[in-house]
């Protein structure tokens, strides 16, 4: 019975503490994140429009290149299975291009950039909250900021011509992911978020700033990261 005793004693000793998810715990993650732009544009046909000539291909469009960044958030369990998550990127920098134009006068070209700050607020459902695995899915809302928003033409017959993100965006957050809960409180992430940024896009044309595009940016945000439960 001794043995026994000293048996379990030892095996407790010398066993990992996994630390699950409890009511008003806080988890700080940070992520390395892939913002991939899942664009809806319709630049040739407005832009034709605006001028009252075809001056691109009707097709043509604005394309939104990827940008790896990292990605800060914070966790409060409302209960063992709820937690709100504030996603705070640390601000994500992409370049912006005409494509698909088969007309010799504006033409496939680089705008420039614009930097976007999409703070994020979610909330979770995880479905394993005292397991090692344990999946989750959240839904939320999602502001993005539009900083550096002056681009330009520069070829064709509109080169020179100032263009510009005209507005802020409010939007739908989607997110699905899952924590390996590791001991001392520790964890692996990995995440997934579909988010809806939309804006206009104004070209100063005559004097006047002239809508060119409604530019849906759309991304998704797929995160590995690794986190730490208080």
């Amino acid at each position: 019975m001794k043995k026994t005793m000293l048996a379990v004693a030892l095996a407790a000793t010398f066993t990992p503490h996994f630390a699950f998810a409890e009511a008003g715990d806080f988890v700080v993650r940070l992520r390395a994140v892939n913002v991939s732009p899942n664009e809806d544009s319709k630049l040739g046909k407005t832009v034709n429009g605006a001028l009252g000539a075809t001056v691109m291909t009707p097709s043509a469009d604005l394309k939104v290149n990827d940008n790896i960044i990292p990605e800060l958030d914070f966790s409060y369990y409302i209960t063992k299975n709820i937690a709100a998550e504030l996603i705070l990127a640390l601000g994500t920098k992409h370049d912006v291009r005409v494509s698909g134009d088969a007309l010799t006068t504006v033409t496939d070209q680089k705008l420039g950039s614009v930097d976007l700050l999409p703070p994020t607020l979610t909330l979770q459902w995880h479905f394993n909250p005292d397991q090692t695995f344990d999946p989750y899915i959240g839904a939320g809302v999602n502001y993005t900021y539009m900083l550096d928003r002056n681009l330009k033409f520069s070829s064709g017959p509109l080169t020179g011509t100032k263009i510009k993100i005209d507005n802020d965006s409010w939007g739908f957050v989607a997110q699905a992911g899952f924590d390996i809960n590791l001991k001392d409180g520790w964890l692996i992430n990995a995440d997934v978020k579909y988010v809806t940024i939309d804006t206009d896009v104004k070209a100063k044309i005559g004097g006047n700033w002239t809508k060119i595009d409604s530019l849906d940016i759309n991304p998704w945000v797929f995160g590995i990261g690794i986190g730490k439960r208080f």
